[in-house]
This record gives C-alpha cells, sequence and structure tokens, in this order.
C-alpha cells in the first residue's frame, strides 16, 4: 500500500541533530496543522477538505529533532497502586506497565525498530461521564445493584477530566516514537445524564473554558450526599454512614469544593468527538424526548431511597432490554412520589436532543484548537446524522460512528443506512487517488455490546446491525487497521481474524471508574511487510498521593483518583490484563 507522507523514524539520542532531522521534525508540525477538518457524512474518501473550509492551525510546536521514544507522564513510567491491604487506601506511585508485543495477527520480525517510519499518533478519551450529581434523575438508589448508580467521587468528575486534558497537554509527542500527536478522539459517554449543563462542561472541559460544576441552588449542594442517608457517604459530616465504616475519611468543606468553579486550559491539539448512549438516552438507557421525564429532570424533586426489592426488579429489567422506553422507570417514580426530596429546579438539566448535541459542538465558543464542530458539520446538522469521517494523518482516515440505539436500551447496533454509509467510505478510501489511506474507526460501543437490534423509532422499517456484522465489514477491507472504541469501562484488545482479513479492536477503560485511564494511539509502518500499532495508557496529571487537607482544584483530581480505587463495588480488573495495556500489536498489511 503506498504511503503519501510519513514522519521521520525515531533515532536514539546519541544520533546528530541534522538540518535533515530538522527538517523531518518540522514536517511533522506541518502534517498535524493540516489534518484538523472533517469530511462529513457525505464526503467520499476525503482526497482534500471540503471547499471553503479551513484547516486547523498548528496547536504546538514540534519535539526537539531527534525524535525518540519515551516514558514521562506515562504508565511506562509508574502507575497509581495502593498502600496497605485492608479498608480505605491510600495511592502512590506503583510499579510501571511495561510494553508487551502481541503477535496474535502476524508474527513481529527483528530489526523493525529501525526501520519503521511514523503514520499517525493520536489520543482517545473514552466514558468521562461529566456528571451532574444533582439531577433527578440520576438513580443513585440503585446503588445496590449496580456500582455505576452512584459513585463516592462523581461529583469530582470535571476536576478530573481537566487534570486529563493538563496531562495530554504535558506530553512531548508520542510515547513509542516521540512523533508529534495529531489529535484526541473520545470514544462517547462524554456525559452522564444527557443534560444540556453537562454537555456545556464537557465542551469547555476539552476547548477551555470556567466551569461551575452545580445545578440547582447556586449557593450550595443539594445531592445525596448531604442527605442525612447512611446509604452514602457524607463527607462534611460525623454521621457513620455506610463507606466511612468502610474507612473513608471525613473531609470537612468538600461538598462546597466539589461545586466551586473549574478552569480548564482547553486541549492544545485539534479533538473530535464520538456520541454515546449516555450522550443520546436519558440515564443512559430510556429512549429520548419522554416529555415526563424532561419535565422530572428540571424540576424539584428527586428521590434518593428506595426499596431494595423494588431496585432490584427495576435494574433486572433493565439489564435485559425489557424497559427501553422506561415505562417502568415512570411508573416507579410516579408511585414514590410522596417519598421524594425538595430540590432547587433548573432548566438546564433538561436532556439534549440530538439538534442540540450537534449545534452545541458547532458553536464557535466551543472551537478551542479546533475543527469546528470537533468532526461534526452542517451536513450532519441537515441530514439529523452524527456520523463522519476526518483525516487524522495524510496516511490515516478516521470514521465516527454512532452505535446508540434511538429505541432506548444501553447496548448498541448500527441501522442499514449507517452500515451502507460506512461501506461506501470504506470502499471510496480504496479508489483513493495515490492509493489507499489506513483507517481507523470510532465508536461508542465494542463489538460484543452491539446486541442491541431494536428499531430507531424515527426508521420504523430500517433493521439495525450487530457487532458481528460490522466486524465482518471491516475486514473485507485490508485498509482497516483498528476499531477503537469504550463503552465497558474495561480496557480489552482483541484480535478479530475472518477469511477476508483481520484488524485489532482496541477498548479503553473509562476515565470515571479505577484505573481511570486514557491511551495513546500510535501506528507506525515498519517497511516489512507489516504494520505496529502501539497503545500506551496514561492517567491524569493529578498526582497519585493525596492530601485530605488539600481541597485545591487539583488536590480535588487527586481524590477522584483514590475515591474511584476505594469506591465499594469496584471491579478490580476495568485495568485489564498486561497484553491490553501497554502493546504493540502486529498486523501484516500489503
Amino acid at each position: 500500500m503506498q504511503r503519501i507522507r510519513s514522519v521521520a523514524t525515531a533515532t536514539t539520542a546519541a544520533h546528530a541533530v541534522d538540518r535533515r532531522a530538522l527538517l523531518a521534525a518540522a514536517g511533522a508540525v506541518t502534517l498535524s496543522a493540516g489534518v484538523g477538518y472533517a469530511l462529513g457524512p457525505g464526503a467520499g474518501s476525503g482526497n482534500a477538505a471540503p471547499a471553503g473550509r479551513a484547516t486547523v492551525p498548528r496547536s504546538r510546536p514540534a519535539p526537539a529533532a531527534p525524535l525518540a521514544p519515551y516514558k514521562n507522564g506515562t504508565t511506562l513510567l509508574t502507575v497509581a497502586a495502593p498502600h496497605g491491604t485492608t479498608g480505605y487506601r491510600r495511592l502512590g506511585d506503583g510499579p510501571a506497565w511495561p510494553r508487551v508485543v502481541r503477535g496474535d495477527l502476524a508474527a513481529a520480525k527483528p530489526g523493525r525498530e529501525g526501520r519503521r517510519t511514523a503514520l499517525a499518533a493520536f489520543v482517545q478519551f473514552t466514558d468521562l461521564h461529566l456528571v451532574d450529581v444533582q439531577n433527578p434523575l440520576r438513580y443513585e438508589y440503585l446503588r445496590a445493584q449496580t456500582a455505576s448508580a452512584w459513585r463516592p467521587h462523581e461529583s469530582l468528575s470535571v476536576a478530573g477530566a481537566v487534570a486529563l486534558v493538563e496531562r495530554v497537554n504535558a506530553l512531548r509527542g508520542a510515547p513509542a516514537t516521540g512523533a508529534p500527536l495529531h489529535c484526541v478522539v473520545t470514544t462517547g459517554d462524554n456525559t452522564d445524564n444527557n443534560s444540556r449543563a453537562e454537555l456545556d462542561w464537557f465542551l469547555k472541559v476539552m476547548s477551555g473554558g470556567r466551569v461551575t460544576p452545580n445545578t440547582g441552588d447556586p449557593r450550595r449542594y443539594e445531592g445525596v450526599q448531604s442527605s442525612g442517608l447512611k446509604l452514602y457517604w457524607h463527607p462534611d459530616d460525623p454521621v457513620r454512614d455506610a463507606d466511612k465504616r468502610l474507612g473513608f475519611p471525613h473531609l470537612h468543606g468538600f461538598l462546597d469544593a466539589a461545586i466551586r468553579e473549574v478552569n480548564s486550559p482547553g486541549l492544545a491539539l485539534p479533538w473530535y468527538s464520538t456520541v454515546g448512549n449516555h450522550d443520546a438516552l436519558p440515564g443512559g438507557c430510556w429512549a429520548p424526548r419522554d416529555p415526563y421525564l424532561t419535565e422530572f429532570a428540571t424540576g424539584g424533586k428527586k428521590l434518593m431511597s428506595l426499596d431494595e426489592t423494588r431496585g432490584a426488579a427495576l435494574w433486572k429489567a433493565v439489564k435485559k432490554g425489557h424497559d427501553p422506553k422506561g415505562d417502568r422507570f415512570k411508573e416507579l417514580l410516579r408511585s414514590e412520589k410522596r417519598r421524594m426530596r425538595s430540590v432547587t429546579p433548573d432548566a438546564s438539566r433538561a436532556p439534549f436532543t440530538p439538534t442540540e448535541y450537534l449545534q452545541a459542538h458547532l458553536d464557535p465558543a466551543h472551537t478551542g484548537p479546533g475543527p469546528v464542530g470537533h468532526g461534526y458539520t452542517q451536513e450532519n446538522l441537515a441530514a439529523a446524522t452524527q456520523h463522519y469521517t476526518f483525516r487524522i494523518s495524510d496516511d490515516v482516515l478516521g470514521i465516527s460512528l454512532d452505535s446508540t440505539d434511538p429505541g432506548g436500551h444501553y447496548e448498541g447496533s448500527l441501522g442499514t443506512a449507517q452500515l451502507r454509509w460506512l461501506e461506501r467510505e470504506l470502499k471510496a478510501n480504496e479508489r483513493r487517488d495515490g492509493g489507499p489511506s489506513y483507517v481507523v474507526v470510532f465508536s461508542h460501543h465494542t463489538s460484543r455490546s452491539m446486541r442491541n437490534l431494536r428499531h430507531d423509532p424515527a426508521r420504523p422499517g430500517e433493521a439495525r446491525h450487530g457487532g458481528d456484522e460490522i466486524v465482518s465489514l471491516l475486514a473485507r477491507y485490508r485498509s482497516v487497521l483498528a476499531w477503537v472504541n469504550g463503552h465497558s469501562h474495561k480496557n480489552a484488545i482483541t484480535p478479530h481474524r475472518t477469511p477476508h482479513g483481520a484488524f485489532w479492536e482496541v477498548s479503553t477503560a473509562s476515565h470515571i471508574d479505577f484505573p481511570q485511564l486514557a491511551r495513546v494511539v500510535e501506528l507506525t509502518d515498519n517497511h516489512d511487510g507489516t504494520i505496529s500499532l502501539f497503545t500506551t495508557l496514561i492517567e491524569s496529571a493529578a498526582p497519585h498521593r493525596t492530601d485530605f487537607a488539600d481541597l485545591s482544584q487539583t488536590g480535588l483530581a487527586a481524590l477522584y483518583r483514590e475515591l474511584s480505587f476505594n469506591a465499594p463495588g469496584a471491579k478490580p480488573a476495568l485495568g485489564g490484563d498486561a497484553g491490553d495495556r501497554n502493546t504493540e500489536l502486529i498486523l501484516r498489511k500489503g
């Protein structure tokens, strides 16, 4: 497969810095600066930016030549790890996660380190779950049924996400090659309650701005952590709640700090957005545009406790996909009206529509380092679609999918129209002048979680298509290197081999549940008939060690990580095995 342009090979520090190396580094920046545009839902293979659409200006200087691998700021150097063996455990610096070479799909050939050239590098954010913890639609009372219903640390999600932005801004390039990073791509569940307030917070975190993570009464917190109910951790109150019995600390002033203004510098790289089920569905699982749920979310009543038997029945129906429209949920809320507590109403808690989601991304106030719309275009707005193609680099095409099902339920699928569009884009790329680009596909759902084939109410005659069918389609195109996604909140890297071809599926853990990671992905040509995909996990810039007296923005971000590790019900396996973390994935491509 003919390549158009690639970054100069990584070299060791012992090599002289000559004019040629400097020009290679400068050329890499030019590449990064010239690819920040989206190609839209009907733009074909995207040989050039659409007419009249400017490319994104340079976002950072090139790293000093010669380019070289590095570990600082990544889990290749150190990873947050607990001290002690029981009770509430404090975090500190832990042993690094080494890089593992995986040859499931092709053998790793000797000498490739000296031959390889960089094709592209990007950062994946996924499942940030920026959450309005006071939203009446939050179902914290289901805590006994699912750890995702309420987390002791989730009031700090904005501070934690800003610290992740700070980490990316501090990286001096791609860890395996030292080449410039081209962009950041989110893979959905950017928000938690599908609320307008959370969407505004997300866009300001990513592009820069000041966020006050509070809704309702601007003077005080009104959620479950000041309710007096022992089901929840009350950091400001000496009440002996269930979490304090497990060793959770008493932190005077915590809730006031949690709703205090947070300042995000915004990413220094272009960034692109992909939609997840929590971005599209109230609660992440119920069909949108329900007048009752909108009225309840913006109203003045909130349910904070529930009989465990009733809660178990509701969650069982949700898990099995038996309540996609939320009928059982609404019935429960109506029946519990007398037991609800008063909160301050707030219109900003209303669920946002797909149109509002697109308009918010296209708002110039949220452009940051670009591109305008962060992948979404006016074409998406006109066609009511949320899928698009974009250039990661001259050599690599990105395809962002909308895997949510508007019919409801937290699992996903693709409609026939989008599946056919994906097939057309892959075919058009094969016919690209100068040879096809390599392709990386992005979605929220994993192949295993795309089993929801419920019809879209707006397209009742259109079939839905699951993960197995999508794997089969992607494998038919030798240009496809990887499918990058999230949703599972767990690191997992899966090789896909079919009679027609092969590619890697890279699923990354969330930034709401420990170990709170993002992933750098690098693509290199080994010039021996193989491609290497490097994956390197990164944590936020917050220190591993916490100080209970430090309630600054940085101190809260550190607490966000430590509290998430100690959260009752937290799953220790979300970090994955060594082969799901820092890797070199070998793939045979011609």
